[in-house]
């Protein structure tokens, strides 16, 4: 069985939402990291995914989503207790709020930083390098639609 997780990728202003792990974290703690965490067992359900991107950010961040969510990447990887997780990025954007520091059994700290500022910053790990490269890709091209129709 499989530990499913969701990221969110969130941006505004060409800066992404990123959250420093707590150190009570049993992963990745003290890390750099999007807001995120696992999917509840919801029984029969439609958009789980998005659902759970959603709750996780209100939980960690006190933020609400405004618009669609769009796939970014899936990645999967096994945790130090044997455990496999997939984890699945979710690029979108918050509605009209400040997020802020709402589960700090979670979140350290929250930022908002450039491309430049987490593909630099020492605490960023290489699986958030890779995830920013890709949404960033996504964001610049979602961006460019409007202009081109």
């Amino acid at each position: 069985m499989f530990v499913v997780n969701v990221e969110a990728a969130v941006y505004k202003d060409d800066q992404w939402l990123i959250i420093e792990r707590s150190l009570k974290e049993d992963h990745a703690g003290g890390l750099l990291a999007f807001v995120g965490g696992k999917v509840d067992p919801a029984g029969e359900s439609v958009n789980n995914l998005e659902a759970s991107v959603k709750r996780e950010l209100f939980e960690e961040v006190g933020a609400t989503v405004k618009g669609e969510l769009q796939y970014v990447r899936s990645t999967m990887f096994t945790l130090e207790d044997g455990r496999e997780v997939i984890d699945l990025v979710f690029l979108c954007e918050l509605d009209d709020c400040t997020p802020f520091v709402k589960s700090p059994d979670e979140v350290e700290s929250l930022h908002w930083l450039s491309e430049e500022e987490i593909l630099n910053h020492p605490k960023t790990p290489i699986w958030l390098t890779e995830s920013i490269k890709e949404a960033e890709t996504l964001r610049k091209q979602k961006q460019a639609i409007p202009a081109a129709q």
